[in-house]
């Protein structure tokens, strides 16, 4: 079979084009512009084809595939129709895709499904289950790919961002927490925003009712509310859940905690990340194992060896003593677990945070301003807009004025990189956390604070 797949640079199509392509179906796509993860496919044999065109559209294709980004109205959908040529959204191929394993695992939430998902592959590959995986993410441990092919469950990172994910059955659900994020702040309904809170989780019930089993966070307020009727649920927490993490204890690098599934110790399992929140997603990694019937002390020792999620609590290097971290948290709750996360290392905490969104920063930015005051000092650079227009009064500014008038005055704004860079090297100190946050190209600046 032939595919061809629209904006297959992004990190979620690039994923269903290296399955496809494992499957030994032919494979090509395109982008605006060609980037790096369309040269890493174009290396393992993907045709990319820079820019859109309906002269990229044949009879021959058996089926268009778009990412979320992609309108009806793009010459080569509308080519494609022209044709007779199915015209698939991303999700319904991965739920295609998923329904053809023998099992089929679904990460959910509204944070930590990229780290969750990425540690869950790792446990089961750990507990001999040989899983295929889909993540948000390049992952060391699949050899700087987004995904894993293997021969036993699927597991699957599922981005709430398309509507249409409510959809998609798995036969084992993990839901990692429930907020508002993706809601428009007018009411309307887009592509990426919901039009109400009602809807985001009458979207997330959809999904996980559909699910024959549920693992929930038994953490996350209102999740126990929430998934009351479903008729197999099983919790995880911090000291409560059918699966505990009891005996926590970090370093500035690292943490432990002994894991109990219903009140039987099952092992001290050692993490490389930080975070309450990362206890949560190994916790929400190895109930997916013993669920599954793995080895749970096999998938205990792999999680020892993780090598992390690419811009996720993702250590760049260090200057001079300093310690430089880039991590994608792009609104409040993700923030405010990088920086408890930050505060676990017992170093001076120096925040760059470049806001993610102009309708996110408009529904959130007295969130955001209150959460960083928890660092010892912040940079704000200008809104990251991805794919949305500027909305007027929309700016950083707002986020600094309203520190200020919490009474923090470590914080700074700066217009470009350079201005960036320079501040956060001023009064450098061997026990410094640089800490680049946001979801834009803000990662393209912690290597620049190397030496």
């Amino acid at each position: 079979m032939r595919y061809h797949l629209m904006g297959i640079g992004g990190i979620g199509v690039s994923g269903l084009a290296r399955l496809l392509k494992a499957q030994g179906h032919e494979v090509s796509g395109c982008d605006a512009k060609i980037n790096g993860m369309g040269e890493q496919l174009i290396s393992e044999g993907i045709p990319v084809l820079e820019k859109h065109s309906p002269e990229h559209i044949s009879e021959e294709l058996t089926a268009l595939i778009l990412s979320t980004a992609i309108k009806d109205s793009e010459p080569e959908v509308v080519q494609a129709r022209a044709l007779g040529v199915p015209v698939l959204r991303r999700i319904q191929v991965l739920d295609e895709i998923m329904q053809g394993a023998p099992v089929s695992v679904g990460i959910a939430g509204t944070h930590g499904k990229t780290t969750t998902t990425s540690l869950t592959a790792v446990a089961m590959i750990g507990g001999g289950l040989d899983p295929s995986a889909f993540v948000g993410s390049v992952l060391p441990d699949f050899e700087g790919s987004n995904v894993r092919v293997g021969s036993g469950p699927f597991v699957a990172e599922i981005d709430e961002s398309d509507p249409q994910f409510q959809h998609l059955k798995v036969s084992l659900a993990v839901l990692t927490n429930l907020e508002d994020d993706h809601v428009s702040p007018d009411g309307k309904a887009t592509e990426n925003y919901y039009a109400s809170i009602s809807d985001l989780h009458q979207a997330f019930k959809n999904h996980v009712d559909g699910a024959k089993k549920l693992i929930y966070c038994a953490d996350w307020p209102g999740l126990e509310e929430f998934t009351r009727d479903h008729p197999e649920r099983v919790s995880y927490g911090i000291g409560q859940g059918v699966y505990q993490a009891r005996n926590l204890s970090a370093t500035d690098r690292n943490q432990s905690f002994d894991l109990y599934v219903q009140g039987a110790f099952k092992g001290r399992v050692h993490l490389t990340l930080l975070g309450n929140h990362n206890v949560l997603n190994a916790l929400a990694a190895l109930a997916v194992v013993h669920e599954l019937n793995g080895d749970v002390s096999g998938a205990i020792e792999s999680l020892k060896h993780f090598k992390g999620a690419g811009r996720r609590w993702q250590e760049i290097g260090s200057r001079e003593g300093a310690l430089i971290v880039d991590d994608y948290a792009h609104n409040p709750t993700k923030v405010q677990a990088a920086l408890q996360a930050a505060r676990q290392t017992g170093r001076r905490v120096r925040v760059i945070f470049q806001p993610h969104r102009y309708k996110r920063t408009q529904l959130s930015w007295e969130r955001y301003a209150s959460i960083l005051t928890d660092a010892d000092e912040v940079i704000l650079l200008d809104i990251y807009g991805a794919s949305e227009p500027p909305i007027e009064g929309i700016t950083s500014g707002l986020i600094l004025n309203r520190m200020q008038d919490l009474g923090f005055q470590q914080v700074f704004y700066a217009r470009t990189f350079e201005e960036a860079i320079q501040q956060a090297l001023h009064d450098l100190q061997s026990n410094d956390l640089l800490l680049t946050l946001g979801a834009g190209d803000v990662t393209q600046l912690a290597p620049r604070l190397l030496p």
